[in-house]
């Protein structure tokens, strides 16, 4: 049965963190990696889309003490944890979607985001990333690490499968329910191309996971 998102990572609250390192090829890998991309400079902004309980801040605080954190997720037991974890830094965490919340205009220096953006398709993503890319200052950049389709007929297959799952129980609504979409990396690419940043770059790969630089 679909669960909404927010309410099925918060029922999995508990484990997350371990699942998400010990299940996920080379997690241990591409946490510490995406981290290690973001900007070093004291007072930097950051964005971090779907941030769950901050499995990439746990490696960049290290790196950037002072950095500031504005992190969008829709489940607030996550929120909840990733504000328990980092009493003393400065966070600004948002309960809802980033899809529907205002970034602003030149507000960060970069926006990151791990594992949470393949559940949507590229029409979903490109007006996602077109207000993201505003939201970047001058020179800022968006890295983005998750998990790619391999081809196009998985893709496909992926969104088939929600789609039928959906109608199935007869969920007709606009709401996100929690199952893996994944879109190539060719199609991802595309869609940050669409959404206005000028190029992109593959900067790392583990399987089907991939870390992707954006820059405006």
């Amino acid at each position: 049965m679909l669960e909404k998102m927010g309410a099925f990572f918060d029922a999995r609250l508990d484990g997350y963190e371990d699942h998400q390192l010990c299940n996920i090829d080379s997690a241990r890998v591409f946490y510490p990696f995406t981290a290690s991309l973001l900007p070093t400079a004291p007072g930097a902004e950051i964005l971090d889309l779907g941030c769950g309980t901050g499995l990439e801040l746990n490696e960049y605080f290290p790196l950037n003490p002072s950095a500031g954190i504005t992190g969008i997720d829709l489940a607030p037991g996550m929120l909840a944890e990733l504000k328990r974890k980092f009493p003393d830094m400065n966070l600004k965490l948002i309960e809802g979607s980033y899809f529907d919340l205002p970034f602003g205009e030149a507000c960060f220096d970069a926006a990151v985001s791990v594992e949470s953006l393949h559940h949507f398709t590229q029409e979903e993503k490109v007006p996602l990333y077109r207000k993201l890319c505003t939201a970047l200052k001058e020179d800022g950049y968006f890295i983005l690490t998750d998990y790619f389709s391999l081809s196009d007929e998985e893709e496909t297959m992926h969104r088939m499968e929600l789609l039928r799952l959906k109608a199935e129980e007869g969920l007709s609504d606009d709401e996100f329910y929690h199952y893996d979409t994944p879109l190539t990396v060719e199609h991802e690419i595309e869609a940050l191309a669409k959404g206005g940043f000028s190029h992109v770059e593959i900067l790392g790969s583990w399987a089907q996971t991939y870390t992707l630089k954006a820059t405006k």
